[in-house]
């Protein structure tokens, strides 16, 4: 059963489905651009017939009630806000935390920072942002990464995406619903401009994600357009905590293409660090 959960964020009010047993352990599923939390769909019923309990955010500038104006509101350390005030309006001290893409950015973010509210963390696509700095200038990841630059530019990206996003998720993997959903959605008043504000906002934060020391598990697919193998290989890296790699044959859209596979991924990572002394 649907549990609405609507934590503050300051004046910002994110939408949050809450489902699963109510008194299973909580598990944070935070979607990436241009996603919102229904990119969980596949994955959640899996954790719930596990006895999990799931909570699944549609994030800040995603929410209808949470699309602020400007860049700064949009620094990643707000982010981390967002998901910790999450779990308080949701009377969950720690959970175990996972993330796709941008989500996959907020998760790392969230355990180095605050490992006390992440019991564990998996995160699918999106290597340690260390990792991925590193391999800047170490691969051909800088051609990959190229659009990030693009996005900074004002109002321009609005125009071209706007009209093409569709085919563009299409083209880059994403099965057709999911495409078609996504762009509609960004359709709405100020939402793409509030998902884009999020790479707009990185030269403005002044979080540094640093080593993980909490149970992690890294999903990366090695058919990944954005997101090459040097920065896969270096994330290992940037965790001291117990450490799981898996390559998986896929590209970028893990929740949405590989959700089972993901789900058991999880689940492991789950089951491990519950079970740990």
């Amino acid at each position: 059963m649907d549990r609405p959960t609507r934590p503050p964020s300051g004046a910002l009010r994110l939408d949050v489905r809450d489902d699963g047993p109510p008194d299973g352990e909580p598990v944070l599923l935070l979607h990436g651009f241009p996603q919102d939390g229904t990119s969980w769909s596949g994955v959640a019923p899996v954790l719930w017939r596990a006895g999990l309990r799931t909570l699944v955010p549609d994030q800040r500038g995603y929410a209808a009630a949470a699309r602020p104006r400007g860049r700064r509101a949009y620094r990643l350390e707000l982010l981390v806000q967002d998901a910790a005030a999450l779990l308080d309006a949701a009377g969950v001290e720690r959970a175990h935390v996972v993330g796709h893409d941008w989500g996959g950015i907020v998760a790392w973010a969230l355990a180095a920072h605050r490992p006390d509210r992440t019991a564990s963390l998996t995160v699918a696509s999106v290597p340690h942002p260390r990792a991925l700095a590193r391999s800047l200038t170490r691969s051909p990841q800088a051609l990959r990464s190229a659009y990030v630059a693009a996005f900074q530019l004002p109002r321009l990206p609005e125009a071209l995406l706007g009209p093409r996003l569709e085919d563009l998720l299409l083209r880059s993997g994403l099965p057709a619903e999911e495409a078609a959903r996504y762009a509609v959605r960004m359709q709405e008043p100020g939402a793409l401009t509030g998902a884009l504000n999020w790479y707009r906002a990185l030269p403005l934060s002044r979080v540094r994600t640093g080593a993980v020391d909490v149970p992690t598990t890294y999903a990366w697919g090695h058919r990944d357009p954005a997101l090459g193998r040097r920065a896969a290989e270096l994330t290992a890296e940037h965790v001291r905590g117990p450490y799981r790699f898996v390559e998986l044959d896929a590209g970028h859209w893990l929740p949405e293409t590989r959700a089972e596979e993901l789900a058991e991924i999880v689940l492991e990572r789950v089951r491990s660090a519950s079970t740990a002394p």
